[in-house]
């Protein structure tokens, strides 16, 4: 058993922005399920979006935020994101992060999807979460240890209070993490389905383990489909950016025909749902969607990162087309917190794409998620640092509860990942997923997390977590009858303003006398 003044789970860009900003006095666990490199952070290929050009403003960046997430974002929470942009950017760019400037120094600002200005900020082209995260990593405090190949498995829990977690090692043993303030910054779900960009490890692990803590859970039928993952050999090969279409890049048929012309006034740079959309509707009807990039100029060396990645997967760039599908890409809900990164329950954080702060609303702004986590890391940093961590003070000695679990059979990943895709995925309806729900539900839905988990397998927990947060996504997107943002059904295809703007749907699981009572409940965002 060890014990920690905060334990993070997670190696993506908010646990190290929080980590090396913390107090040097304050000692700080990483625990990561597999290589600290290995998340989607790393894997970023847009920039960071923030008011740095002499004709943009925060105010700008505010209102391209609300109306990408259909305006069922927190006001006051976007605002202060798009206001502390600017600051965020020139402190790293001070510190010494490495982006992408001009010949005369200054920052290279690119253009992206549903931004009225140009104010991307990118690292090494394509490469910009790795090359944050390669400069976080190396600013790493002594007073901050990484464990790497550690799978947390259980959140630890006394009177409503985080105590700590419980994981197992690279030998499948039981270890015990204690800690006065645990972070959840897992990242979202997109290995729940078929066609994803997200990393492998982005399985929905921090979702399932804070449900089954008892955390309220919302927004998690907002699901952001990207709409250009590389499509080669029958699968989903990497991402290609949308930095791409803002180069001049345009979505085509196998004949040339321009396929967002008449679709939205941006055509290829309007938000990313209608984007997914429209291609998914040609696909639905047997048509391949390819990304013309015959404008772009200096392709390979503009995108370094893509370019390789159409190489190794056998895509001639000479014909000036890459074939492209949308796909999972992130997750707008999450773990319900405010500001600071406080869950409903005490002493339990989440921080990134595994937190629901109300930014993003129902459909994230493109490069808005890496500055969320440079945001909320020094949030949450700015906060405990004003915590006293007296080392008088001593952790409570966990007792393993005396009850005897049993857990039930668990389905096939890739029939889950299909049966999501299908039912759950770029467009919805009522009978989608209620066959959808009625099949989870034969394994356990959300409640198989009952079982007896310290006998399990690692392979096995991580497709109990992934029914469990399967589960929350279908039955979010049943109850939301209209379409919004990343949530499109098909039986109710409008937007319902007077009905369900600013309604959060919110799961919590509420354990008491041995019995399990499942909450679903619509509120009003605040």
């Amino acid at each position: 058993m060890r014990q920690t003044d905060v334990l993070i789970i997670g190696s993506g860009v908010a646990a190290f922005q929080l980590a090396r900003k913390l107090r040097s006095d304050i000692n700080v666990m990483i625990i990561t399920k597999s290589h600290m490199k290995e998340s989607n952070s790393y894997l970023a290929q847009g920039g960071i979006a923030a008011a740095l050009g002499e004709q943009d403003d925060s105010e700008k960046h505010f209102h391209d935020t609300l109306a990408a997430g259909r305006y069922h974002n927190n006001p006051d929470a976007v605002r202060k994101l798009t206001a502390t942009a600017p600051s965020v950017i020139k402190t790293l760019v001070q510190q010494g992060c490495p982006f992408d400037k001009d010949a005369q120094g200054k920052l290279l600002l690119g253009m992206e999807g549903a931004h009225s200005e140009n104010r991307i900020v990118h690292g090494g082209g394509d490469a910009t979460g790795k090359t944050i995260m390669d400069f976080l990593i190396s600013q790493r405090p002594k007073n901050v240890e990484v464990i790497e190949n550690s799978f947390v498995y259980e959140i630890l829990v006394e009177n409503n209070t985080c105590i700590g977690v419980k994981a197992k090692n690279e030998d499948n043993q039981i270890d015990y993490f204690l800690a006065h303030h645990v972070v959840l910054a897992t990242g979202g779900c997109g290995q729940l389905y078929r066609y994803t960009s997200n990393a492998e490890t982005v399985t929905g692990d921090g979702i399932a383990l804070a449900y089954l803590a008892g955390a309220e859970i919302a927004d998690m039928e907002f699901i952001q489909f990207h709409p250009t993952l590389l499509y080669a050999g029958g699968k989903t090969c990497g991402l290609v950016s949308e930095a791409v279409r803002g180069e001049g890049g345009r979505l085509i048929t196998e004949d040339g025909k321009a396929i967002m012309k008449d679709v939205h006034p941006l055509a290829d740079l309007a938000p990313r749902h209608i984007v997914s959309q429209t291609i998914y509707e040609y696909l639905s009807h047997g048509e391949q969607i390819y990304l013309d990039i015959s404008p772009v100029k200096d392709f390979s060396s503009r995108f370094p990162t893509i370019s390789d990645l159409c190489r190794k997967n056998g895509i001639d760039l000479k014909e000036k087309r890459i074939p492209v599908v949308p796909g999972s890409h992130f997750l707008m809900g999450g773990i319900q917190t405010d500001l600071v990164g406080r869950s409903s329950i005490q002493s339990l954080y989440a921080l990134g794409e595994v937190a629901c702060t109300g930014i993003h609303g129902a459909n994230r702004l493109a490069s808005n998620s890496l500055l969320e986590g440079l945001f909320m890391g020094e949030n949450l940093a700015r906060w405990l640092n004003t915590q006293s961590f007296s080392k008088s003070h001593k952790l409570p000695v966990w007792r393993e509860p005396s009850e005897n679990r049993s857990i039930k059979d668990l389905p096939d990943l890739q029939e889950l990942k299909k049966a999501m895709m299908d039912h759950a995925g770029i467009v919805r309806t009522r009978a989608g997923l209620m066959s959808l729900i009625n099949w989870l539900e034969r394994f356990g839905g959300e409640q198989v997390g009952d079982g007896n988990l310290d006998h399990m397998q690692k392979d096995t927990l991580t497709r109990m977590f992934m029914l469990i947060t399967a589960s929350l996504i279908a039955k979010a997107a049943l109850q939301r009858r209209e379409s919004r943002g990343g949530h499109y059904r098909q039986d109710f295809p409008c937007e319902k303003n007077h009905g369900w703007q600013q309604k959060q749907i919110i799961h919590c699981r509420k354990k008491e006398k041995g019995k399990v009572d499942e909450q679903i409940k619509v509120a009003t965002i605040t």
